[in-house]
C-alpha cells in the first residue's frame, strides 16, 4: 500500500490524469497482494487507498498528501513503466522499491543549463509566430527569463502562484511598453503575446478536460479552476501594466496588432520550436523531443488552414488538437509511454495568447464590450485545446481499448 501510494504520488504530481492514477495505484497494490476489494480515492492534492476487512476486523488506510505539483513527463514515462512490469509480474516487491527509489533519485535528462531557459525559448518562438522579428524575439526571451527568476524567487518564499503568475506577466508587459516608449523598431504586442504563450497552463488544462470526461468532475473542476485563475494572473499582470503605461501616454494601441492568421514558413517552423521547448520545459524524455516539434509543427498548419477559413478560433483549435491527439495517442501506445507525453507538448503553439492581448487592449482603450468577447473567446480556445486532445484519445480508446482487470491482475500473481 506505501508504494501504491508513492506511485500515485509521483504521476499525480507530473501531471497525470486521475483516471490513470487510479488505474496505476490499483494495479501496482493488487500485484502484490493488495486485496481486491481495497477502495482508492484520487483528488488533485491527495491519494488514499482504504481497504475494509468486515467481520468487526479494523480498517486499513493510508493517504499521501501532494504539496508541490511540479512536470515531470521523464520521471512519468519510468513510473508508468515501474508499474506495468510489476504488474506483468516481473518485478518482487523488494525489486520495484529499489526501482522507486532510483527513480525518485534520478535528476533527469537535462543539465541546468538546458531546462533553465527552456520557457524562455518557447517566449521567444511565440513572438516569431505572430509576426515578431529577431529583436522581438530576443526581447521576449529576456522578459520571460527575467520573469519566471522573478518567479521563483517568490516562490522560494512562499508567495502563491497567481502572485507569481502576475509579477512574470507585469515584467514582461513592463519590457514591451518600455519598448514602445522608448521608441525602438520592435513589435511589442508580440513580446507580450509570446510571454503569455509560455505562461498558459496548458498542462492543467489539458489535465482538467481529461479528468471531466472522464467523470471525475471533482478532480477534473478543481483543475480547471485552478488553470483559470492562473489565466486570471497573466491577464492581471499584462492588464495592469498595459493599463499603467495607457495612461502615463506610452502610446498602446490596437492598431498594428500582430496576428497569427497564415501557415508561413517561419511561423511553422517557430510553432516546431515552441513544442520542442515545451517538451524540455516538462522534462520529456529527449527521445520525444523530435516528435513533440513535428507534432507543433502540424497542428499550427492545420489550425491556421482552418483559420483562412473563416473557422472560429476554438473550433479551429479544437480541430487541430483533435487531429494531433489521435496521431500522437496513437504513437505513445506504440511506444509504451502515457498518451499526456507524447499530446501535451505539441498544443503549445495554439494557445491563445493573441486573443488574450488583444482582449486587454480593447478593455483598456474603452472598448470594455468587445474586449469581453475577445477574452471570452480566448478561454474558449483554451478549454478547446484540452478538449480536442482528450477527444482524440477518447477515439483510439473505442477503436482499441486498453484495460487491465483485477481478475487479470490477480490470476498472473496465483500462476506465479
Amino acid at each position: 500500500m506505501e508504494l501504491a501510494l508513492r506511485v500515485g504520488e509521483l504521476m499525480l504530481a507530473g501531471g497525470e490524469s486521475a483516471e490513470s492514477v487510479e488505474r496505476a495505484v490499483m494495479g501496482f497494490g493488487r500485484a502484490f497482494g493488495m486485496p481486491v476489494r481495497s477502495e482508492v480515492n484520487v483528488t488533485l492534492s491527495a491519494i488514499s487507498v482504504s481497504y475494509l476487512p468486515g467481520h468487526g476486523k479494523p480498517p486499513v488506510t493510508g493517504e499521501r498528501t501532494i504539496r508541490r505539483r511540479v512536470a515531470d513527463f521523464t520521471r512519468l514515462v519510468e513510473v508508468d513503466r515501474l508499474t506495468a512490469e510489476a504488474v506483468a509480474g516481473r518485478l518482487t516487491i523488494e525489486e520495484a522499491s529499489e526501482r522507486l527509489r532510483k527513480i525518485i533519485a534520478d535528476p533527469g535528462p537535462y543539465p541546468w543549463w538546458a531546462h533553465a531557459p527552456a520557457l524562455a525559448v518557447l517566449a521567444g518562438a511565440g513572438a516569431v509566430l505572430v509576426g515578431g522579428g529577431a529583436l522581438s524575439a530576443l526581447a521576449a526571451f529576456a522578459a520571460t527569463l527575467l520573469g519566471d527568476r522573478a518567479a521563483a524567487r517568490l516562490g522560494s518564499r512562499g508567495v502563491s502562484e497567481f502572485l507569481q503568475t502576475a509579477v512574470a506577466a507585469c515584467i514582461a508587459a513592463t519590457l514591451a511598453a518600455l519598448l514602445v516608449w522608448l521608441d525602438v523598431d520592435v513589435a511589442a504586442g508580440a513580446v507580450i503575446i509570446g510571454v503569455v504563450i509560455a505562461l498558459i497552463p496548458g498542462r492543467a488544462l489539458v489535465a482538467s478536460m481529461q479528468d471531466g470526461i472522464a467523470g471525475d468532475y471533482v478532480t477534473g473542476s478543481i483543475r480547471l479552476i485552478e488553470a483559470l485563475f492562473i489565466i486570471a494572473a497573466i491577464l492581471s499582470g499584462v492588464g495592469f501594466t498595459i493599463y499603467v503605461a495607457a495612461r502615463l501616454g506610452v502610446p498602446i494601441s490596437l492598431e498594428h496588432l500582430p496576428l497569427a492568421r497564415l501557415a508561413e514558413r517561419s511561423s511553422i517552423l517557430a510553432a516546431g520550436v515552441i513544442s520542442a521547448a515545451f517538451a524540455v520545459h516538462v522534462i520529456a524524455p529527449p527521445a520525444w523531443v523530435a516528435p513533440a516539434a513535428l507534432g507543433g509543427m502540424v497542428s499550427w498548419t492545420i489550425f491556421t488552414w482552418l483559420l483562412r477559413g473563416d473557422v472560429a478560433a476554438a473550433a479551429a483549435a479544437l480541430v487541430a488538437t483533435l487531429v494531433v491527439g489521435l496521431f500522437m495517442t496513437a504513437l505513445a501506445r506504440y511506444r509504451g509511454v502515457p498518451p499526456v507525453v507524447a499530446v501535451v507538448p505539441c498544443v503549445a503553439p495554439l494557445m491563445p495568447g493573441t486573443l488574450m492581448y488583444r482582449g486587454l487592449l480593447e478593455v483598456t482603450t474603452d472598448h470594455t464590450e468587445t474586449g469581453l468577447v475577445t477574452l471570452v473567446e480566448a478561454v474558449s480556445t483554451a478549454l478547446a485545446l484540452g478538449a480536442g486532445v482528450i477527444l482524440g484519445g477518447e477515439f483510439l480508446r473505442v477503436i482499441r481499448p486498453v484495460r487491465v482487470t483485477a481478475a487479470k491482475v490477480i490470476a498472473r500473481r496465483r500462476r506465479r
